[in-house]
């Protein structure tokens, strides 16, 4: 039984493609993910960008973005239909969560680094210091410090 992992799908359409090609388009791609039982995570339209080069015809495309979370087989699936579509100028399948996996672990390390660097200079931890803006600054009289600057 195949893991499920998270992916990075990428795919350039032509720019003159209308908004219902692409909705049509998606909804291609979000039947082959149900149909493997995965899930698509986030989508984001990147919109129209001159391309690197020409790809045929193509001066432009519309960049579209799908994060799934499904089985390696899905991917082959999916890289298998966008190869034979004529809408599709290119595609780029990427597995991402060995990097956010990683990213997440040097993260911890980083925090966990700040927090023995704080208490080495004394400092309370990040998390029980006051956010700017939730205590009012009072001067050694008591009155507000704004109060105190203006009469100065």
């Amino acid at each position: 039984m195949d893991i499920p992992r998270q992916y990075e799908l990428v795919y350039i359409l032509p720019g003159e493609t209308g908004e219902q090609e692409v909705n049509d388009l998606r909804a291609q791609i979000q039947q082959i993910v149900d149909r493997f039982g995965a899930t698509i995570d986030a989508h984001e339209n990147w919109g129209k960008k001159k391309l690197a080069y020409e790809i045929g015809p193509h001066k432009d495309g519309l960049y579209l973005l799908e994060l799934i979370t499904g089985p390696a087989a899905l991917i082959k699936e999916l890289d298998r239909r966008l190869k034979v579509l004529d809408i599709v100028v290119r595609h780029l399948v990427v597995r991402v969560d060995e990097e956010m996996r990683v990213a997440a672990r040097r993260k911890a390390e980083r925090e966990a680094h700040q927090a023995k660097r704080r208490a080495a200079r004394g400092l309370p931890p990040k998390d029980d210091a006051p956010a700017s803006g939730d205590e009012a600054v009072t001067s050694d009289a008591g009155e507000p410090a704004a109060a105190t600057e203006a009469e100065a």
